[in-house]
């Protein structure tokens, strides 16, 4: 009986082993074999915040002069608005309805650098519109440009970015929602040492790429438009990192009004088990590339990174000492994170 429990115990670990062995090559072949389209095409990003964050505290005219009850009360610019007289507020139009309603006094709950504290004030009247004002300017979303990485057509879904859509102290914002439209270069402001350059652009509001819905550590991710013309667009197959090679290889970016364009650049390092997503350490070797914007600027960020036919990362920062470099996250990790 003995004998026979061990032979079992044997042939269970085989069977065992056998299994994972095979879900192994099917995730590898699966990975392997997506096909997707290839972005490359430059983006406008205008993505739902969740909560409600202070730009600017101003005067407001009254009959009185000039008063300003935020700053009477100490709220600053940066300050993120939880509350007001113990209503949530997620949006500009939730604060304004709150300062608009009957309350004598308004007890509002801030959170600044992590920590949540409460003011109290009175509303003014507003001398040319007879409505109730704090002072407070405020915004409820974030915009900017960035670069789209791939389209899933059979999945209706993009990738861009590569990286999180943060705010002024790089805390990742959760969204939404948003909507993400093309957009036309216009300018360059080249990359220098220790400064970082940026591409420049023109959102196309009649023309929807599609809907944002997660911002996460690995990119911007949503539902693609129904009328994409696809026709433009180049199939391609991704690979997971481990068909990534040290050397040569293309990144397709949009750093002008003419379209997308291919550009060498080098791998020069790979790392597989980047918690931070920088999977790949990327040199800019094309001439053309480093003429026109110094090498990798804002708003490239998404730019997808192609070697030997099949799509293998993007790029997702550059170094602030040698703009020619940057950091790629690999495609893999941004094919699984919607």
């Amino acid at each position: 009986m003995l004998k026979r429990k061990v032979s079992l115990k044997i042939i269970a670990s085989l069977v065992l082993i056998a299994l994972t062995f095979l879900i192994n090559v099917t995730v590898f072949v699966s990975a392997e074999e997506r096909e997707l389209y290839l972005g490359g095409f430059p983006a406008g990003f205008v993505l739902s915040t969740t909560t409600v964050q202070v730009v600017g505290v101003c005067d407001v005219l009254t009959k009185d002069g000039m008063q300003s009850p935020a700053r009477d009360c100490g709220i600053k610019t940066g300050d993120i608005i939880k509350k007001i007289n113990d209503v949530d507020v997620t949006n500009v139009e939730k604060v304004n309805k709150a300062v608009s309603d009957e309350y004598k006094e308004f007890l509002i709950t801030l959170i600044r650098e992590n920590k949540e504290f409460q003011v109290k004030t009175n509303a003014v009247i507003e001398l040319s519109s007879g409505k109730k004002r704090l002072g407070l300017m405020i915004k409820d979303n974030l915009n900017g440009i960035g670069t789209v990485t791939f389209i899933d057509k059979n999945g209706g879904k993009f990738g861009a970015l590569g990286h999180p859509v943060t705010d002024e102290k790089n805390l990742l914002q959760n969204i939404n929602g948003g909507v993400v439209y093309t957009c036309r270069i216009y300018e360059v402001k080249r990359g220098v040492r220790g400064t970082p350059g940026e591409l420049r652009g023109i959102f196309e509001n009649n023309n929807i790429i599609g809907n944002a819905e997660l911002n996460c550590n690995s990119g911007v991710f949503g539902k693609i438009a129904n009328d994409i013309n696809y026709d433009k667009l180049t199939k391609i197959k991704s690979s997971n990192i481990d068909g990534a090679k040290m050397g040569a290889a293309k990144v397709y970016s949009t750093v002008d009004g003419k379209g997308i364009d291919e550009y060498n650049v080098s791998i020069v390092k790979i790392d597989k088990e980047n918690k931070d997503n920088k999977n790949f350490v990327i040199k800019i070797e094309d001439e053309n590339l480093i003429k026109k914007t110094g090498g990798i600027v804002q708003g490239m960020s998404g730019s997808p990174i192609v070697q030997n036919g099949k799509l293998i990362g993007a790029i997702t920062h550059v170094f602030i000492n040698d703009p020619t470099r940057g950091y790629g996250i690999a495609i893999d990790k941004m094919l699984s994170s919607y």
